[in-house]
């Protein structure tokens, strides 16, 4: 396999290597991705996470363990397997249906790391237009260059607004249970210069009350076909509040995030996670031990609380995924 670099993924031509973003912000581990057996262990434990970033990853690695030797029988189990590994983000079997039937798995699994950084630019050409000089923005969970092979979904579109010179602030919200807002995307925004302001999750509404955010962009970890997307917990909450204050609110997401065959939200699979998450982080517990805990990994936003959707391909309006857009955009 041909040498790639991005934020959270390298390959030497001979080893994947991830950054284990459990270990950020104070921490740039990177570990060996290259076995599948690996890879599932990285993804499960979000070593590695976001939608994009999670397929592209699990290609990577079969891609080199098909370049190591493996036989048919091998990379097949390790394919499904793979697949497996995750239930809600959609990119994930996405990318490991391309690479069961690939001919060439190294070369899939280089065009699937170059399609997305492909797609990241074409999210934040289109979003970035949405952007207006001088607005507050609010984003939720982590949706940059540590989620993506490029340089991001919902972040990637306030990074080239960015640098476009829009002056923009952005609130980041904290993220609860494992704090993906206030330990990747603040560690990100701090790495690309772009003002910020770090914020837990139940001060979004009091934000949005005073006029301090203009629009609101999120990521995803599937599309339904009618628009209604799933993405992580506390989405939904964010969407509601946006509602009721008139701000715009908009999911960022490339088209391999759009899943035709899921008709709406109620038939995407929900991923709980251990309630030790809710409990503490780390070595911290907050929570008496032992005490019962409710974790779904993800929430459903129906496309009604939608203002637009913006995709590699462009920016769809509510109406428009209401008259069914995606299946002749992404079908």
């Amino acid at each position: 396999m041909n040498p790639f670099d991005s934020l959270g993924l390298r390959h030497d031509g001979r080893t994947l290597w991830v950054l284990d973003q459990t270990r950020l912000p104070d921490e740039e581990m990177w570990l060996d991705g290259s076995d599948p057996e690996a890879m599932i262990a990285l993804i499960k434990r979000l070593a590695v996470r976001g939608a994009p970033l999670i397929g592209v990853a699990a290609a990577a690695s079969l891609g080199t363990f098909a370049a190591r030797g493996a036989s048919a029988t091998e990379y097949a189990a390790a394919c499904a397997a793979l697949r497996a590994a995750r239930p809600t983000a959609v990119n994930l079997m996405w990318a490991m249906d391309r690479m069961k039937t690939a001919t060439d798995p190294v070369a899939e699994a280089q065009a699937i790391f170059e399609e997305d950084v492909r797609l990241c630019e074409g999210m934040a050409r289109h979003g970035a237009e949405l952007i207006q000089d001088g607005e507050g923005l609010l984003t939720h969970c982590n949706t940059g260059g540590l989620a993506t092979a490029g340089i991001g979904t919902a972040l990637g579109v306030i990074r080239r607004a960015h640098e476009q010179g829009k002056r923009i602030h952005v609130y980041a919200d904290e993220t609860r249970p494992l704090l993906q807002g206030g330990r990747l995307t603040a560690w990100e925004l701090r790495k690309l210069g772009i003002p910020s302001t770090l914020i837990t999750d139940s001060m979004a509404a009091l934000l949005l009350r005073d006029d301090k955010v203009q629009r609101v962009l999120v990521g995803s970890d599937r599309v339904a076909a009618n628009g209604d997307f799933a993405n992580k917990v506390g989405t939904y909450g964010v969407a509601v509040q946006a509602r009721h204050h008139g701000v715009p609110f908009h999911p960022v997401a490339p088209f391999s995030t759009v899943d035709l065959a899921c008709p709406n939200g109620a038939a995407i699979p929900i991923e709980l996670r251990g309630e030790a998450e809710v409990r503490g982080f780390g070595s911290l517990r907050w929570a008496p031990e032992g005490m019962p805990a409710w974790n779904p990994s993800f929430d459903v936003t129906p496309v009604d609380l939608v203002t637009s959707l913006v995709l590699d391909c462009g920016v769809f309006s509510r109406e428009d995924l209401n008259v069914g857009v995606l299946t002749k955009v992404c079908g």
